[in-house]
């Protein structure tokens, strides 16, 4: 920041209203706001004129400066809205071997394809349906799994062909776009077609925004809520909260409606973060994946307004030493996951029943084991959703391993990505076919049969 001495007519140096600069600049800032907040009133009560916008320019600076203190990005949705649950949206990036985890183990060309790595049916392979059986490692979601709140859908594809990691997961997350809407992500039009919501309605936990969120609802990025706060001193927060929210008062423009969106966030979370415990007291896994799921947890809990959280877990790209249902990194990570994952309803509490979670990754692997006893990129795979509101059970086209049933060496993509996204965010978030195919363009919305 340049040196405004003509910020603060009563204090030259303004270096001196504060501990630090920050907190000086911010209290400066906020009383020259308060002197002429009723100018830029008189100002602006016409309308906004190209003229009266070059005038307002200061304060649209100053808009700007304050923007920069606040570390979160906020939608500026208003409160009070329905209450259709939550769809949390976790996404296995690397090409998550589906065969592996949904294993069709009665197919004998599973054994005669993988002689090294198939997890076979006296592995410890926990029964399902349809010929199939989940990986020995998911064992924490054996409840879920005989209460039929756990659906799979198998041979599941992005209409995109790429073996490309980006490509692939950049289609999916637009939805397969491929219009001016590819510019936004599925679950961020999901938000817009919802309708108005709170703050917290559009969550990313973790540090990166996922591209299925990004667009024009400014959903929010979660780190941890204790981190979920303005970025100065602890022992000044309080003063520096008093003087942004009296910087941006009776401003009407949109980043004062940010502003102080953001500041009331920050409190919340601040507030929310103190009253719970960590997520290993709640009985989550110590990984930062089942951290991620805390948070989300904490949210949905506590009823401020999140409809959509979305968290992810890399290290899927197997291509060496895939392992056995006893040991090996297929068999690590699916016990994080699974134990996380029944951590997470558990924690939820009644929750759990208005809460439906979808894994998904954004390709398959070859039906045929490599060289190096691990798998290499392939086509369909596997997509699971868990929860309320599923209708459990294997789900969609599956016509095994034969060969003329391959897709050059792949399990092909029988079933499009679209389709059980489509039906999971319909039922979850109440929308219409009509607002289905704004969120999917060009594409028409065909169930899977996994949501009751």
């Amino acid at each position: 920041m340049n040196d405004p001495t003509f910020l603060h007519p009563d204090c030259p140096d303004w270096r001196r209203l504060g501990p630090t600069e920050v907190d000086a600049a911010i209290r400066a800032h906020s009383d020259i706001a308060a002197a002429e907040q009723q100018a830029r009133r008189d100002l602006w009560a016409g309308g906004f004129t190209r003229r009266r916008m070059l005038q307002g320019g200061l304060m649209a600076g100053v808009a700007a400066f304050a923007s920069q203190l606040v570390t979160t990005q906020v939608s500026y949705a208003a409160p009070g809205s329905v209450d259709t649950g939550a769809l949390v949206v976790v996404f296995l990036r690397g090409g998550m071997d589906g065969l592996s985890v949904l294993v069709p183990a009665s197919d004998p060309e599973l054994l005669v394809a993988r002689p090294g790595i198939a997890v076979r049916e006296n592995s410890g392979l926990i029964a399902f349906e349809r010929g199939f059986g989940l990986h020995p490692a998911l064992a924490a979601l054996k409840p879920m799994l005989a209460q039929g709140r756990i659906a799979a859908v198998p041979a599941i594809a992005t209409p995109d062909l790429s073996r490309s990691h980006f490509q692939a997961q950049d289609c999916l997350e637009r939805g397969g776009a491929g219009s001016s809407a590819s510019q936004t992500g599925w679950l961020d039009r999901a938000l817009e077609l919802s309708g108005p919501g709170t703050t917290w309605r559009g969550v990313g936990a973790g540090y990166r925004l996922n591209r299925s969120l990004s667009g024009g609802t400014n959903s929010v990025v979660v780190p941890d809520l204790g981190e979920f706060d303005i970025s100065v001193d602890d022992s000044m927060l309080d003063a520096t909260r008093t003087a942004l929210a009296g910087l941006y008062t009776g401003l009407d423009h949109p980043v004062a409606e940010q502003t102080t969106l953001a500041l009331a966030a920050s409190s919340e979370a601040r507030t929310l973060s103190a009253a719970e415990t960590a997520s290993t007291t709640r009985g989550y896994p110590d990984n930062r994946f089942a951290h991620d799921l805390g948070t989300l947890s904490t949210l949905i809990r506590a009823n401020v307004g999140l409809r959509v959280g979305t968290v992810d877990l890399g290290g899927w790209d197997m291509h060496t030493q895939l392992g056995t249902p006893d040991a090996g990194d297929m068999k690590d990570m699916l016990t994080s996951l699974g134990g996380s994952l029944a951590a997470f309803f558990a924690d939820l509490g009644a929750k759990a029943d208005t809460t439906t979670v979808i894994v998904m990754s954004e390709f398959g692997r070859r039906v045929e084991q490599n060289d190096s006893a691990g798998t290499d990129h392939g086509h369909g795979g596997l997509a699971l959703v868990l929860g309320g509101g599923v209708r459990g059970g294997v789900h969609g086209n599956w016509n095994g391993l034969a060969g003329e049933f391959l897709d050059q060496g792949d399990v092909p993509g029988s079933n499009d990505y679209r389709n059980l996204l489509g039906e999971v965010v319909m039922k979850r978030l109440n929308l219409s076919d009509a607002d289905a195919s704004v969120i999917f363009p060009d594409w028409k919305v065909a169930p899977l049969g996994v949501m009751a």
